[in-house]
């Protein structure tokens, strides 16, 4: 009777084993799952954020660029309306910065 008893110990703690072995393994997979879907969303929140952030700079620099082309054409303008104004005068200021370059690129 002690030998009937112990088998069904012994059967009964296999079955908890058995049973536990599943259980580890469901809680191991649910755990893989929901570390899944976390760094799912945290990528697409990166990648959202990064585009942001491009779109931002892209932006600013679009806007960086307008303010230097339209400083440049302004400059470019009131050099043309000086030059229009005084033709001699800018004639003879280029003949002397051409010697002065020329003076410096000789040394």
């Amino acid at each position: 009777m002690e030998a009937k008893s112990s088998q069904n110990e012994y059967e009964q703690v296999r079955q908890d084993l058995q049973q536990l072995r599943e259980d580890l393994s469901k809680l191991t997979k649910a755990v893989a799952d929901g570390q899944k879907s976390n760094i799912s969303s945290l990528r697409d929140e990166i990648r959202r954020e990064s585009r942001e952030a491009f779109d931002q700079v892209r932006q600013h620099g679009d806007e960086a660029f307008n303010r230097a082309r339209d400083a440049s054409t302004k400059a470019v303008h009131d050099v043309e309306h000086k030059i229009e104004e005084r033709p001699f005068l800018s004639v003879v200021l280029m003949f002397l910065a051409g010697l002065l370059v020329g003076r410096l690129l000789d040394r």
